[in-house]
């Protein structure tokens, strides 16, 4: 994952998941021949990934706290609204960040991956219920 100023309307980039409110994913085909997925939000810095997994688990971790910014955390700060919304949230912030996984998590926690896992699957399932919730009210 990094931060980047990369300007959206690059040749190389084309929309790889499209949510409500003005968040996409971008799909950027031109490093190196290896994709990277940029998730980019009104008032938010952007960031990329090396994968899909971890750009729309971010994108999930970002509808179900309603919005964050990373810009002032530092490198290895967590924006205080995921830190405020919970062990699943957090845990599933953890998950999109370099070097970060399943077994680094549970063992963080002293718990067992599959509870890692039911904690994304909260955290998803949450953000997917906002996002439908403002299609049904026409908020988009």
């Amino acid at each position: 994952m990094s931060q980047t100023d990369h300007p959206t309307t690059a040749e190389t980039d084309s929309t790889y998941r499209e949510y409500v409110l003005g968040v996409r994913i971008l799909e950027d085909s031109s490093v190196d021949g290896d994709a990277r997925y940029r998730f980019e939000a009104p008032d938010h810095c952007g960031i990329e990934f090396d994968d899909t997994e971890d750009a729309t688990l971010y994108a999930d971790v970002y509808f179900d706290v309603n919005g964050f910014e990373e810009a002032g955390t530092g490198d290895r700060g967590v924006p205080p609204a995921i830190i405020q919304a919970g062990r699943d949230t957090l845990v599933a912030y953890f998950l999109t960040q370099p070097g970060i996984d399943v077994h680094w998590a549970a063992s963080f926690y002293g718990e067992k991956p599959e509870k890692v896992h039911r904690y994304v699957s909260r955290v998803r399932k949450r953000a997917a219920n906002i996002r439908d919730g403002v299609r049904e009210r026409d908020l988009s």
